[in-house]
């Protein structure tokens, strides 16, 4: 793989700045941030996008998210590893994510407005959104992620 831009947020540093203040709002959100992490993966598994999965899995594990769950993200829906909450925003997320396929299904949204308030579905769509566009903006650009060495072979 080819790096298309080696410095694309050098290119366009308003438009940069105005998507981390919206990362930065996410703090204040009343979203738990391992809950954010789990968003954040879940669409750029969907999206391919191998940086933010390396940083976000990164990010997840630092804030204490077990293996287990990271492994089975994937298979959220067949597992009993997430919550009530968790398992209405990765919903939520893959029908954001894939929205010219989903249309945004009455049912998932009833899965979160059962769990989150008004406030907070409108964070965590921001959040979704956001996450797309980072997705968009390091796939579309072919950012490598961070190289880890290599585990000797047993």
């Amino acid at each position: 793989m080819t790096t298309r831009l080696k410095t694309p947020f050098k290119s366009a540093p308003e438009g940069i700045k105005a998507l981390m203040a919206l990362e930065a709002s996410f703090k204040a959100s009343g979203l738990e941030p391992n809950l954010m992490e789990l968003v954040k993966l879940r669409a750029s598994h969907i999206n391919g996008c191998a940086f933010c999965i390396h940083m976000h899995a990164t990010d997840a594990r630092a804030l204490g998210e077990s293996e287990m769950r990271l492994y089975m993200l994937n298979a959220w829906r067949e597992s009993t590893l997430y919550n009530d909450r968790e398992r209405a925003a990765l919903a939520w997320t893959e029908a954001l994510t894939r929205l010219a396929e989903t249309g945004a299904p009455d049912q998932d949204y009833a899965q979160i407005k059962a769990v989150f308030s008004e406030a907070e579905q409108v964070q965590l769509s921001l959040l979704i959104g956001a996450i797309n566009l980072w997705n968009r903006l390091q796939v579309g650009f072919r950012a490598a992620h961070p190289v880890e060495p290599a585990r000797d072979a047993a």
